[in-house]
């Protein structure tokens, strides 16, 4: 027994990374599941985006695991394709239960010399895209009557001001802000609405050159190691450099789940102490 038998979840950015985590977890707590990635590269971005067979490598994972899964390649700043997604997916497996709304992109560079590309691709993607999602499944879970979880993933960055990251900031606290006003809206409905926010968690989004770039720029070629030991000596209360993508997916579950059937509006830190930190 699985604590969302018969129950089905949608979670976009599902190819790899923290959504691939989800995605399993979700499965192995007996959800069927609806998969959206766009598989492609980002522009702003300075790391190789998922492909198509990342997410068939994802949903390879879900049927493994015993579960049915429905899989689309779709950009979430494309509301037409996301609710063609959401309908195929729901015709397919029946119904829709919970929404978590993954996807997201990172990029750096001072504010002042952020170019509008990089800083309307981030709130395109990050903030706009989140919406997009809620938007083309609470018509769903609305008039299935049986209440939902929607589950936003923001971060650390949804509360604090990190340097150079002013863009993804901006949108992560609009993530907080959306979720908010979300489960005031929502409430009457049963349909819950939480955010988390983790620390730092080890994908491909942030093990890359740029990144370890952004935290050693002491150094002329920083390194993995010389990244990780920048994160632990000070990200975190808890003496790691960052969480593994499983760690996010562990409350993730429990939200979906009716273990958390009367928690509504929070932003939950999944943080090794960050935001307590700083």
């Amino acid at each position: 027994m699985g604590t969302l038998d018969g129950k089905v979840a949608l979670v976009t950015g599902a190819a790899r990374g923290q959504g691939r985590s989800h995605a399993i977890r979700l499965a192995e707590e007996g959800a069927d599941l609806i998969l959206v990635d766009v598989c492609q590269d980002v522009s702003t971005t300075d790391y190789r985006g998922a492909r198509p067979e990342d997410l068939a490598e994802t949903a390879k994972h879900i049927e493994k695991a015993g579960r049915t899964v429905v899989a689309h390649e779709c950009d979430v700043r494309d509301l037409a394709g996301l609710t063609e997604a959401v309908a195929d997916g729901v015709k397919q497996l029946g119904r829709l239960d919970v929404v978590v709304a993954n996807a997201g992109i990172f990029s750096s560079a001072p504010v002042h010399e952020l170019t509008e590309h990089q800083w309307n691709e981030m709130i395109d993607v990050n903030l706009s895209g989140v919406w997009k999602t809620v938007r083309a499944t609470v018509p769903t879970l609305i008039e299935q009557g049986d209440g939902g979880s929607i589950i936003l993933i923001s971060s650390t960055g949804g509360t604090l001001g990190f340097p150079n990251v002013a863009h993804y900031v901006a949108a992560k606290h609009g993530v907080i802000g959306l979720v908010r006003s979300m489960a005031n809206e929502l409430g009457a409905h049963r349909i819950r609405c939480n955010a988390v926010q983790p620390t730092s968690v080890l994908t491909d989004m942030i093990d890359h050159e740029a990144m370890y770039r952004l935290f050693r720029p002491d150094l002329e070629s920083p390194t993995h190691e010389d990244f990780r030991e920048a994160c632990e000596a000070g990200m975190n209360l808890l003496p790691i450099p960052w969480l593994e993508p499983r760690d996010v997916s562990a409350a993730v579950a429990w939200l979906a789940s009716d273990e958390a059937r009367y928690v509504t509006g929070i932003a939950l830190p999944i943080d090794a102490g960050a935001i307590t930190k700083m």
